[in-house]
């Protein structure tokens, strides 16, 4: 199993460095909680007091690109109107944390890692299931009446 392994500063902790061609469900579990908590981190960078104004403004105006109906590649584009949104995101967590003073930056890891834990401890397994159940569910149904009701109207 061959990785991508980023070794500078900040980017080391990134989640950047997939490994290349490991398709388990043990590795995507990893990689979606390394996700998980790149973005605590970034949620705690944005709300603590000390980072500077264009850092939190970097990140405001990602989180809004990404929710704004107004996009380069709209989201409703199969696949590749997701993909600008993840570029947009990732490109702007790379900025957020370039220049984030490191001091401040590992302080909110740190508090990442607590409230990680702490959730952990405190949602049992079976409810995270059930939830994750749940939304599935909701979005293919979703899903399957928007296809119903498109296919109503252009096939009438």
């Amino acid at each position: 199993m061959e990785k991508t392994i980023v070794t500078s500063g900040a980017a080391a902790s990134c989640p950047c460095t997939l490994a290349k061609g490991s398709t388990s469900p043990a590795s995507w579990k990893k990689q979606a909680e390394r996700l998980h908590r790149e973005a605590l981190v970034l949620y705690f960078v944005f709300k603590n007091r000390r980072t500077p104004w264009y850092v939190r403004g970097m990140a405001a105006c990602c989180v809004s690109y990404v929710f704004s109906p107004v996009q380069l590649i709209p989201s409703f584009i199969p696949v590749i109107g997701f993909l600008d949104d993840f570029l947009f995101l990732f490109v702007g967590a790379k900025l957020v944390r370039w220049f984030t003073p490191p001091d401040l930056l590992r302080e909110c890891s740190e508090q990442a890692e607590v409230a990680a834990a702490r959730r952990s401890e405190e949602m049992p397994s079976g409810m995270s299931r059930f939830t994750i159940v749940l939304s599935v569910t909701a979005w293919l149904l979703v899903a399957v009446a928007a296809s119903a009701l498109l296919a109503a109207h252009f096939y009438k």
